[in-house]
């Protein structure tokens, strides 16, 4: 495992050049340090020669299937494994979790998703990544991965009480549902609370086959929430709009009362005015 300081080693086992340049490239602008193998027999070599940090594994490769690939690597060394595949297959998602790999993306993938992923995993593996930067992308309490640190499975606000292993959330102490992206959407503004979320974070986390320049369905699920966790909605007190940034979540419930009329009054007596001159010919 790389030292803190050092770059980590990323191992790229991947048969299509395109993805496999791709990867080599963006990784590399990522800071990690890149070895690609176009097939499972020299991933197998150049793994067993120095094992990475981590191994992206395709799953369709010629003349060695990734699930074998992935078995021969899980007898070598504890690397985590990323499995990566364009066929989103329930079995080798299964076959691949059973052999020990770490986490699953199906391409197409966004890269900062795939970069937050493997951060992600290798914090679970080594404490050199700091845990304030990373979303546990990958935690399989979590259909899109998006929990809390592990030591708390449960988080809460004003009435609201989420338990993430569960994907329960109750208000008042009454169970209250909450679809997939909807609970999704929560985990992420809860991991930490009062961090903010831009809408470009949040779009390409849970929706990240839709343009970033598309929020109205992110507007809807934030929208949503609202109306079921709020006791106000249309004054919400938790779930807060960040004006032109993004959204956060205070457990506190605070929020910047709207300025009196005397004051917005007291402001417009002293500030400047100002005279339109006319325009000289």
């Amino acid at each position: 495992m790389a030292a803190v300081g050092e770059c980590i080693r990323v191992l790229v086992i991947e048969d299509e050049e395109s993805y496999r340049l791709g990867l080599a490239s963006g990784l590399g602008r990522e800071g990690f340090a890149v070895e690609t193998a176009p097939d499972g027999a020299e991933g197998l070599r150049l793994f067993t020669d120095h094992p990475p940090d981590i191994v992206l594994l395709d799953m369709l490769l010629p003349g060695m299937h990734g699930i074998e690939v992935c078995r021969r690597m899980r007898a070598i060394a504890p690397v985590p494994i990323v499995v990566l595949s364009a066929v989103d297959s329930e079995l080798d998602v299964v076959l691949g979790f059973e052999l020990g790999a770490a986490g699953y993306v199906t391409k197409p993938f966004r890269l900062r998703e795939l970069v937050a992923r493997m951060h992600a995993i290798l914090r679970r593996v080594s404490p050199r990544v700091d845990p304030s930067e990373v979303i546990a992308v990958d935690h399989p309490a979590v259909v899109h991965g998006v929990v809390p640190d592990e030591q708390r499975p449960e988080a809460a606000f004003g009435s609201v009480a989420v338990d993430f292993v569960r994907r329960e959330v109750t208000v008042d102490g009454h169970r209250t549902h909450l679809s997939r992206r909807e609970f999704d959407l929560l985990a992420v503004l809860l991991t930490p609370a009062r961090r903010v979320r831009t809408r470009d974070e949040l779009i390409d986390l849970l929706w990240p086959d839709r343009d970033l320049s598309d929020s109205r369905t992110l507007d809807t699920h934030v929208h949503r929430l609202r109306t079921k966790l709020e006791p106000d909605p249309a004054d919400p007190r938790y779930i807060v709009t960040v004006r032109g940034v993004g959204f956060r979540i205070d457990p506190d419930g605070t929020r910047v009362a709207p300025p009196s009329r005397q004051a917005v009054g007291a402001v417009a007596a002293t500030a400047p005015t100002f005279r339109r001159e006319p325009l000289s010919a």
